[in-house]
């Protein structure tokens, strides 16, 4: 299994380095722009790996020739988010540099699975789509995971229990407009309106949707990076090991929940082919306007973005 991570920022090198803890490739390419810094990041990583147990080959490179005959590539590439800025602000930069990078990786592995972490992230994950032209199972954008951690954790810390009991789903687009199941949510099997009042449930909520832009404020000069990084091995290791994991994750819709031509965060089923099955649970009238809404703020960035 050889993996490729696009971008040896935050994002990037947290997620190299998840992969060579775990093992979960024999080889990782480290891949960005600036000269000296992914091979220096890899190096490191590789030095890492005595004390860690670990055998994976770490491969830092500012060319694409190494990515060849990639596995998996996990494209982090873009600027970051600031103080003040909305996802939505980094489109116009970002897609640029997602159509870059698709070509790139796509033209040299193929046969490639592509996870997207760019922001803003489901309109990259359509813009991957577009450029390599691949099936969309295996265009997979990350976000859902994440924003479902983000709830775990906020619901855990509430109650004081314990983060492995607390099940939760968050769907649509990774942006103020997603949508946090709360029918869906329980804690150890106890839904969590038996738990939590509505209040409470829906402060949690607003912090879900708010939770980059917190760290954002608080990091001051970047954005989060720890929870992203364990979203995408999460996703990488569901692939890796075919483990069929049921897991929110952007990806192209055509037809299911009713709608089409859009890329948002729904249940998928995660194996060696990517994303296997687009899982449709049941919603309330409020639940699919909810859904609906996020994947018209969706489609309106999506429109946006120009392809020769």
């Amino acid at each position: 299994m050889k993996i490729t991570v696009v971008g040896a920022g935050n994002v990037g090198a947290t997620v190299a380095q998840r992969l060579v803890d775990r093992e979960l490739a024999n080889e990782v390419v480290l891949v960005d722009v600036v000269e000296g810094l992914p091979q220096g990041k890899g190096l490191d990583m590789l030095e890492s790996s005595p004390v860690l147990g670990s055998d994976v080959k770490v491969v830092g490179a500012n060319s694409y020739d190494e990515t060849a005959n990639s596995d998996i590539v996990v494209i982090t590439a873009g600027i970051a988010r600031k103080p003040g800025m909305s996802r939505d602000d980094l489109l116009a930069t970002n897609a640029g540099i997602l159509k870059s990078v698709t070509g790139q990786v796509a033209g040299r592995s193929p046969k490639s699975i592509i996870i997207v972490v760019s922001n803003p992230l489901d309109v990259m994950a359509y813009v991957a789509l577009k450029v390599s032209g691949f099936d969309r199972t295996r265009v997979i954008g990350m976000a859902g995971v994440l924003d479902t951690a983000r709830f775990r954790t906020f619901i855990a810390s509430e109650l004081s229990v314990s983060v492995e009991d607390v099940q939760a789903f968050v769907l649509g687009g990774h942006g103020d407009s997603m949508v946090p199941l709360v029918r869906y949510t329980s804690v150890a099997g106890i839904p969590l309106s038996e738990l939590m009042t509505a209040d409470k449930i829906e402060k949690l909520v607003k912090r879900t949707r708010d939770g980059g832009a917190e760290i954002v404020s608080l990091l001051k000069t970047g954005s989060a990076y720890y929870a992203p990084s364990a979203s995408v091995v999460q996703m990488v290791e569901a692939i890796v090991k075919d483990k069929k994991r049921i897991l929110p994750a952007s990806v192209y819709l055509k037809g299911e929940y009713g709608m089409s031509d859009v890329v948002i965060g729904v249940p998928v089923k995660l194996g060696r082919n990517g994303m296997e099955q687009v899982i449709e649970i049941k919603l309330t009238a409020s639940e699919k306007m909810e859904l609906e809404k996020s994947a018209d703020d969706v489609k309106v960035n999506m429109l946006k973005v120009k392809f020769d």
